[in-house]
């Protein structure tokens, strides 16, 4: 196992959630965090605990950003127009390797950075390799044709593990997205409970 798959396997075990919702994940089988005490840890966490562990899952689910960026999509949320919460969560799902994993181009989010930092990803024509870059309303994604023959890839679009949310439009043959618009909170399709608006409570203390 590599370092990098078992650490996210600590991840779902310590927040105490199947957090990408994956059948090979150790929450199935032992549900406690990790460690000699794993099993005997109870209390009530306070309100900034919870606030704490609401941004631990979100920050971890979309691939585990450093804090500086995840930060930087709070300060976003905020200066934009509208309902905070909803932003912060468009901003992630704008997300460039976020939509190549919702486009079913990668099993996780980390595979999909990876093929983004591989220059594996074009963007209405146009080679990108910045995971954070966000992609709008309309844009077009799509695999490179030297890269549409990479077994992950293929593998990636023939699991029945995950479905294609309904505001992305995927082009399984040619390997092709369309980014149709932001989604509203409701409409992603989380594995498990997520609280964006503890999020916000969490940077605005």
């Amino acid at each position: 196992m590599t370092k990098r798959l078992s650490s996210k396997h600590k991840v779902d075990r310590r927040l105490k959630v199947n957090l990408w919702g994956r059948p090979k994940s150790p929450f199935n089988s032992r549900n406690y965090p990790p460690g000699q005490h794993g099993k005997s840890k109870r209390g009530k966490a306070s309100d900034y605990g919870t606030q704490l562990e609401a941004k631990q899952k979100m920050k971890f689910y979309y691939g585990n950003m450093n804090e500086r960026q995840f930060r930087n999509i709070y300060r976003k949320a905020i200066k934009k127009k509208g309902n905070t919460t909803e932003n912060l969560v468009g901003f992630l799902e704008r997300r460039l390797d976020t939509v190549i994993y919702r486009a079913k181009f990668a099993t996780t989010v980390f595979a999909a950075r990876q093929l983004i930092n591989h220059g594996h990803i074009k963007v209405n024509g146009k080679k990108v390799n910045i995971p954070s870059y966000l992609v709008k309303a309309e844009d077009s994604i799509e695999i490179r044709e030297k890269s549409k023959e990479i077994v992950n890839i293929t593998g990636a679009l023939v699991s029945k593990e995950r479905e294609i949310p309904e505001y992305i439009q995927t082009d399984e043959k040619n390997k092709v997205a369309k980014f149709i618009r932001v989604p509203k909170f409701s409409e992603i399709p989380y594995p498990t409970i997520m609280e964006p608006n503890l999020v916000i409570e969490y940077y605005s203390r």
